[in-house]
Protein backbone atom coordinates (compact mmCIF):
# COMPACT_ATOMS: atom_id res chain seq x y z
CA UNK A 1 0.00 0.00 0.00
CA UNK A 2 1.43 3.37 -1.02
CA UNK A 3 1.05 6.32 1.27
CA UNK A 4 1.51 9.51 -0.72
CA UNK A 5 1.91 12.24 1.87
CA UNK A 6 3.28 15.53 0.60
CA UNK A 7 5.97 16.34 3.10
CA UNK A 8 8.66 18.87 2.21
CA UNK A 9 11.51 18.75 4.70
CA UNK A 10 14.77 20.62 5.21
CA UNK A 11 17.79 19.33 3.32
CA UNK A 12 19.26 16.16 4.82
CA UNK A 13 23.02 15.75 4.28
CA UNK A 14 22.53 11.96 4.27
CA UNK A 15 20.68 12.09 0.92
CA UNK A 16 23.78 11.95 -1.34
CA UNK A 17 25.09 8.94 0.60
CA UNK A 18 21.73 7.18 0.38
CA UNK A 19 21.73 7.81 -3.37
CA UNK A 20 25.28 6.47 -3.73
CA UNK A 21 24.33 3.33 -1.76
CA UNK A 22 21.31 2.74 -3.99
CA UNK A 23 23.39 3.20 -7.15
CA UNK A 24 26.04 0.79 -5.86
CA UNK A 25 23.33 -1.76 -5.03
CA UNK A 26 21.83 -1.44 -8.52
CA UNK A 27 25.20 -1.75 -10.26
CA UNK A 28 26.12 -4.80 -8.18
CA UNK A 29 22.79 -6.51 -8.79
CA UNK A 30 22.75 -5.73 -12.52
CA UNK A 31 26.40 -5.48 -13.61
CA UNK A 32 26.99 -3.90 -17.00
CA UNK A 33 23.39 -2.80 -17.54
CA UNK A 34 23.65 0.89 -16.64
CA UNK A 35 25.76 3.19 -18.79
CA UNK A 36 25.24 6.36 -16.71
CA UNK A 37 23.79 6.90 -13.26
CA UNK A 38 22.92 10.15 -11.52
CA UNK A 39 21.22 11.32 -8.36
CA UNK A 40 18.68 13.87 -9.65
CA UNK A 41 15.78 15.79 -8.18
CA UNK A 42 15.61 18.02 -5.15
CA UNK A 43 17.46 15.64 -2.82
CA UNK A 44 20.49 16.00 -5.12
CA UNK A 45 20.73 19.78 -4.62
CA UNK A 46 22.72 20.73 -1.50
CA UNK A 47 20.64 22.83 0.89
CA UNK A 48 17.35 22.41 -0.99
CA UNK A 49 14.21 21.46 0.92
CA UNK A 50 12.62 18.39 -0.61
CA UNK A 51 10.22 15.52 -0.29
CA UNK A 52 12.50 12.87 1.26
CA UNK A 53 12.54 10.65 -1.82
CA UNK A 54 15.82 9.82 -3.54
CA UNK A 55 15.45 10.24 -7.31
CA UNK A 56 17.86 8.26 -9.45
CA UNK A 57 18.20 8.37 -13.21
CA UNK A 58 20.08 5.64 -15.03
CA UNK A 59 20.69 5.08 -18.71
CA UNK A 60 20.76 1.87 -20.68
CA UNK A 61 21.79 1.27 -24.28
CA UNK A 62 18.19 0.31 -25.11
CA UNK A 63 15.08 -0.06 -22.98
CA UNK A 64 14.78 -3.61 -24.31
CA UNK A 65 17.92 -4.36 -22.25
CA UNK A 66 15.65 -4.25 -19.19
CA UNK A 67 14.54 -7.81 -19.82
CA UNK A 68 11.94 -9.57 -17.68
CA UNK A 69 14.80 -11.26 -15.82
CA UNK A 70 16.42 -7.92 -15.05
CA UNK A 71 13.07 -6.41 -14.06
CA UNK A 72 12.70 -9.32 -11.62
CA UNK A 73 16.04 -8.34 -10.05
CA UNK A 74 14.75 -4.79 -9.57
CA UNK A 75 11.63 -6.25 -7.98
CA UNK A 76 13.75 -8.29 -5.55
CA UNK A 77 15.55 -5.06 -4.59
CA UNK A 78 12.18 -3.53 -3.72
CA UNK A 79 11.64 -1.48 -6.88
CA UNK A 80 8.08 -1.65 -8.20
CA UNK A 81 7.31 -0.82 -11.80
CA UNK A 82 4.79 1.97 -12.22
CA UNK A 83 3.05 2.61 -15.52
CA UNK A 84 3.21 6.38 -16.03
CA UNK A 85 2.66 6.89 -19.72
CA UNK A 86 6.08 8.54 -20.02
CA UNK A 87 7.64 7.71 -23.37
CA UNK A 88 11.05 6.13 -23.69
CA UNK A 89 11.39 5.53 -19.95
CA UNK A 90 10.69 2.96 -17.31
CA UNK A 91 9.74 4.26 -13.88
CA UNK A 92 10.07 2.33 -10.64
CA UNK A 93 9.49 3.30 -7.03
CA UNK A 94 10.63 1.80 -3.74
CA UNK A 95 8.85 2.07 -0.40
CA UNK A 96 9.76 1.59 3.23
CA UNK A 97 7.93 -0.82 5.53
CA UNK A 98 5.31 1.84 6.31
CA UNK A 99 4.46 2.29 2.61
CA UNK A 100 6.21 5.65 2.18
CA UNK A 101 8.16 6.14 -1.00
CA UNK A 102 11.90 6.28 -0.46
CA UNK A 103 13.29 6.06 -4.00
CA UNK A 104 12.30 6.75 -7.58
CA UNK A 105 14.22 5.08 -10.40
CA UNK A 106 14.00 6.50 -13.92
CA UNK A 107 15.48 4.25 -16.60
CA UNK A 108 16.10 6.04 -19.89
CA UNK A 109 18.22 5.47 -22.97
CA UNK A 110 21.77 6.70 -23.23
CA UNK A 111 20.73 8.47 -26.46
CA UNK A 112 18.34 10.71 -24.47
CA UNK A 113 20.58 11.16 -21.41
CA UNK A 114 21.85 14.68 -22.15
CA UNK A 115 18.38 16.08 -22.80
CA UNK A 116 16.46 14.72 -19.81
CA UNK A 117 14.71 17.59 -18.05
CA UNK A 118 15.27 16.08 -14.58
CA UNK A 119 19.03 16.28 -15.11
CA UNK A 120 18.88 19.75 -16.66
CA UNK A 121 16.73 21.07 -13.81
CA UNK A 122 18.92 19.64 -11.04
CA UNK A 123 22.10 20.95 -12.72
CA UNK A 124 20.58 24.42 -12.97
CA UNK A 125 19.47 24.47 -9.33
CA UNK A 126 22.95 23.42 -8.16
CA UNK A 127 24.48 26.38 -10.01
CA UNK A 128 21.77 28.95 -9.16
CA UNK A 129 21.02 29.04 -5.42
CA UNK A 130 18.55 31.91 -5.86
CA UNK A 131 16.43 29.77 -8.16
CA UNK A 132 16.75 26.83 -5.75
CA UNK A 133 15.47 29.07 -2.92
CA UNK A 134 12.54 30.21 -5.07
CA UNK A 135 11.73 26.59 -5.89
CA UNK A 136 11.91 25.54 -2.22
CA UNK A 137 9.49 28.31 -1.23
CA UNK A 138 7.09 27.27 -4.00
CA UNK A 139 7.22 23.62 -2.94
CA UNK A 140 6.52 24.43 0.70
CA UNK A 141 3.63 26.68 -0.27
CA UNK A 142 2.02 24.10 -2.55
CA UNK A 143 2.59 21.25 -0.07
CA UNK A 144 0.72 23.27 2.56
CA UNK A 145 -2.29 23.51 0.23
CA UNK A 146 -2.30 20.18 -1.66
CA UNK A 147 -2.81 16.61 -0.58
CA UNK A 148 -2.78 15.11 -4.07
CA UNK A 149 0.67 14.22 -5.39
CA UNK A 150 -0.15 14.79 -9.05
CA UNK A 151 -1.72 18.18 -8.34
CA UNK A 152 1.37 19.12 -6.28
CA UNK A 153 3.65 18.17 -9.18
CA UNK A 154 1.59 19.97 -11.82
CA UNK A 155 1.47 23.18 -9.77
CA UNK A 156 5.28 23.29 -9.81
CA UNK A 157 5.39 22.85 -13.58
CA UNK A 158 5.47 26.50 -14.68
CA UNK A 159 8.63 27.24 -12.71
CA UNK A 160 10.26 23.95 -13.69
CA UNK A 161 9.46 24.56 -17.36
CA UNK A 162 10.97 28.07 -17.19
CA UNK A 163 14.17 26.77 -15.58
CA UNK A 164 14.51 23.81 -17.96
CA UNK A 165 13.99 26.14 -20.94
CA UNK A 166 16.76 28.42 -19.63
CA UNK A 167 19.08 25.45 -19.24
CA UNK A 168 18.22 24.11 -22.69
CA UNK A 169 18.93 27.53 -24.21
CA UNK A 170 22.26 27.73 -22.39
CA UNK A 171 23.23 24.31 -23.79
CA UNK A 172 21.96 24.95 -27.30
CA UNK A 173 19.19 22.36 -26.98
CA UNK A 174 15.69 22.72 -28.39
CA UNK A 175 12.89 23.44 -25.97
CA UNK A 176 10.31 20.80 -25.18
CA UNK A 177 7.41 20.24 -22.86
CA UNK A 178 7.91 18.74 -19.42
CA UNK A 179 4.86 16.54 -19.55
CA UNK A 180 5.30 13.45 -21.69
CA UNK A 181 1.62 12.84 -22.28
Amino acid sequence: MTIDVIEVVDYDPSWPGRAAEAVAELREALPGLFVETEHVGSTSVPGLAAKPVIDLMVSVAALADVTPERAAVLERLGYRYERTGMRERFFYHREDDAGRRTHHLHIVTVASWDTRHERLFSDHLRRHPETAAEYAALKRSIAAEESDGLAYTKRKSDLIQLVVDRERTARGLPHGTLWEE
